[in-house]
C-alpha cells in the first residue's frame, strides 16, 4: 500500500491498533433494495477470510467505483479501502438514489435521503459478513451522510467519525445571505457529470490505467498538498463539459433561485435540530483553512451535541484534509477499534478537543470550545488604515461598488478604491487568537442592500500574507429573528430580510468563522472589507466567491467599527 498522505494523528501516539493481516476481496454492483422498493448500488470490499467483521459504510452521491482512483478530486473522500480492509474492517461505499446506477432522484440532503442512509446501515448489519458493528466513514458529503443516518438512529449503528462536515446546507450554499456561487453551481454541474457515467467508463481500461499511475509513489506524494483551490478550479472545469440537466439544474434553481432565504425547502436539509437526537460516540473535525465550506458547521454540531457523553473533536493545520482522502486514518483507527472491536487504544484519554495552533505549529488541548480564557481583544478599524486598541481620531472612509453588468470609470484621484483595509502596527508579543471572532461594523450605504465580505489575514515581517479567516452578511439580512415564526420550523436564528436605510450608519454583527492561529511578534493583523468579491484582486479563502448583490453603492465604514479576537491569557 502507498504511504497515506497527511496528518494521521493529532498528535498522539495510540495502543492496541488493529494491523494489517488480511487480503481482500470485492463484490462489485450489490444491489440494496430499500423500505419503499427503491435500489441502491455498492461496492463491497471485505476481508477474504471466513467469519463476521464489524463495517465501515461510507454513503454520497460520488462515483463509488473512483474512490481508489488516487486522484486529487474533491469527490474521492470515502477513505483507503486498503488500510481498512486488511485491518478486518468491511469498507461498503454505495451510492444515494438517483447517482451512478443507484435507482430513483437525487435530492439534495432531504428528508428521504435520511431514511436511505438509515436502510443501508441495517442492510450492512444483516450481512453473513459483517458482525452487527457498523460504524460510518468519509468526509464532506459521506460526512454529512454520517449525521443523517444517526439522527434517524439505526439500531446497528455505532459510532461515526465525519470530518468536514456540513450539517446545515443553507449555511453551505449561502454564506449569511450571500450565494456561494463558486461551490453550489460547479458542485451540481460535477453531479450531473458523473451520476450519469456507468461501470463502462469507471471500470474501464484506461481508467485503470490511470489508477496505477495516480497511486505510485511518486505521483501519489505530489498529492499532500493539493488544496481546496485546486478542486475549485477543477470543478469549474466540468461545467463545459455536457450533462443532463435533470435534476441537477432543477436543483440549482431551488437553492439559488426559487428559495434564496431560509424556508420550509431548507428547513428539510438543515440538521442541526436533530442533533440533540444523536446518542452514539461522534468524532468530529476539520482543517483550519476549510473556512467558506464545512469549518462553520463542524462549530454548530460540537455547540448542539455538547450533552452527548462521548463526542470529541480534532481541528487539523494546513493540509490536514487534501484528496485523495486519506489524512487522520491512524486516528480513526484507534476511535474505530475503540467502539467496534471493543480495544482500549487511548482515544478517550484526556481532555475532548485537540487543535492545531498555526503558526505555533502545536498541537493544543481545550476541555470546552470556545477555549476558557480566551477573552475578546478590540480592535479599532481607525480612519487612517490602522488597526489598533486606540481609535485615534474619529473618522471614516469609503469604499465604491459597482453593480454588475455597469463597467466601471477609469480610476482617479476622486474614484474610491472597491474595497479598504485596515493594518496594524507589528505586533510586540505574540497573540494566540483561538476561538470565535466578529467584526461589529459600524457602516453607511447609499443603496437599499449591499454586501459585507470580511477576511482576517496575518502578515509578515517580509510581506508574505496568509488568510486566516472569512466572515459575510448580506446587509438587508442583518437582523436575526430569534423565534422562527415560520409554521413548523425550528428555533433557530433566520435572518429577515429589511432595507438599508439609505445613508443612515447601522451596526452589522458579522461573525467571522471561528479560527486559530499565533500571530507572532513582528507580524501585523490585516483586515479587509470589500462589497463584491468577483473581482479577483478580492481575496477569497479557497477561491470560494460569491454571488454579486447587484447594486451600486457608496459605502462609508466609521472609525467605530470595532474587529473583536479572542485573544489567549
Amino acid at each position: 500500500m502507498t504511504t497515506l498522505n497527511g496528518p494521521q494523528t493529532t498528535g498522539r501516539e495510540y495502543r492496541n491498533l488493529s494491523e494489517p493481516r488480511y487480503a481482500s476481496r470485492t463484490d462489485v454492483n450489490t444491489a440494496i433494495t430499500m423500505r419503499d422498493g427503491t435500489t441502491l448500488l455498492a461496492d463491497v470490499h471485505r476481508p477474504d477470510a471466513d467469519g463476521r467483521f464489524p463495517a465501515l459504510l461510507a454513503a454520497s452521491p460520488y462515483p463509488r467505483q473512483m474512490q481508489d482512483l488516487g486522484a486529487p478530486a474533491g469527490f474521492i473522500e470515502a477513505g483507503r479501502t486498503d488500510f481498512w480492509v486488511p485491518r478486518g474492517y468491511v469498507h461498503v461505499i454505495a451510492n444515494l438514489r438517483g447517482t451512478c446506477g443507484s435507482e430513483g432522484s437525487f435530492n439534495f440532503f432531504d428528508a428521504q435521503e435520511r431514511r436511505d442512509v438509515y436502510d443501508l446501515v441495517e442492510w450492512v448489519a444483516a450481512q453473513p459478513w459483517c458482525d452487527g458493528n457498523v460504524g460510518m466513514i468519509g468526509i464532506s458529503y459521506f460526512a454529512m451522510t454520517q449525521l443523517e443516518a444517526a439522527v434517524e438512529r439505526p439500531p446497528h449503528l455505532k459510532t461515526i467519525f465525519p470530518l468536514a462536515v456540513t450539517a446545515d446546507l443553507y449555511e453551505g450554499a449561502n454564506h449569511h445571505g450571500l450565494v456561494s456561487s463558486s461551490f453550489i453551481t460547479p458542485f451540481l454541474a460535477m453531479m450531473g457529470l458523473t451520476s450519469d457515467r456507468s461501470d463502462k467508463l469507471w471500470r474501464s481500461k484506461p481508467v485503470g490505467l490511470a489508477r496505477r499511475v495516480l497511486n505510485s509513489p511518486g505521483v501519489h506524494k505530489k498529492f499532500e498538498t493539493r488544496n481546496g483551490e485546486a478542486a475549485v478550479t477543477m470543478l469549474r472545469q466540468l461545467l463545459r463539459l455536457p450533462h443532463n440537466p435533470h435534476p441537477w439544474d432543477e436543483l440549482w434553481q431551488e437553492a439559488v433561485v426559487k428559495h434564496p432565504t431560509r424556508d420550509e425547502w431548507w428547513d428539510e436539509r438543515n440538521l442541526l435540530p436533530l442533533l440533540k437526537e444523536i446518542d452514539i460516540p461522534v468524532y468530529l473535525g476539520c482543517d483550519w483553512q476549510n473556512v467558506p465550506l464545512h469549518l462553520p458547521s463542524t462549530f454548530a454540531a460540537w455547540k448542539v451535541l455538547s450533552d452527548n457523553a462521548c463526542v470529541r473533536m480534532g481541528m487539523l493545520g494546513e493540509f490536514g484534509l487534501t484528496w485523495p482522502w486519506e489524512s487522520m486514518h491512524t486516528e480513526a483507527l484507534a476511535w474505530y477499534d475503540h467502539w467496534l472491536k471493543g480495544r482500549d487504544t487511548g482515544i478517550t484519554d484526556g481532555p475532548p478537543i485537540r487543535y492545531f495552533l498555526p503558526g505555533a505549529d502545536e498541537w493544543r488541548t481545550a476541555d470546552s470550545w470556545p477555549p476558557a480564557h480566551a477573552p475578546h481583544r478590540e480592535l479599532a478599524l481607525r480612519a487612517d488604515g490602522g488597526l489598533a486598541a486606540d481609535e485615534g481620531e474619529p473618522g471614516s472612509r469609503e469604499f465604491m461598488v459597482v453593480g454588475s453588468g455597469l463597467g466601471r470609470i477609469k480610476p482617479s484621484e476622486i474614484d474610491p478604491p472597491a474595497m479598504l483595509v485596515w493594518t496594524s502596527a507589528p505586533l510586540a508579543a505574540n497573540l494566540d487568537v483561538v476561538g470565535d471572532i466578529e467584526l461589529r461594523l459600524v457602516a453607511s450605504a447609499t443603496a437599499i442592500d449591499t454586501a459585507w465580505i470580511v477576511t482576517l489575514h496575518d502578515v509578515a515581517p517580509d510581506g508574505e500574507t496568509t488568510d486566516v479567516t472569512a466572515g459575510w452578511l448580506r446587509a438587508s439580512l442583518r437582523e436575526v429573528d430569534e423565534g422562527a415564526s415560520r409554521p413548523g420550523a425550528p428555533a433557530l436564528p433566520c435572518r429577515k430580510p429589511q432595507a438599508v436605510p439609505l445613508g443612515e450608519a447601522v451596526e452589522y454583527r458579522i461573525p467571522l468563522v471561528p479560527n486559530a492561529r499565533r500571530f507572532k511578534a513582528g507580524h501585523r493583523i490585516r483586515l479587509t472589507l470589500t462589497s463584491d468579491d468577483q473581482d479577483p484582486a478580492a481575496p477569497a479563502i479557497m477561491n470560494f466567491r460569491h454571488a454579486s448583490v447587484g447594486t451600486s453603492s457608496w459605502n462609508t465604514v466609521r472609525s467605530s467599527s470595532r474587529l473583536l479576537l479572542p485573544a489567549l491569557d
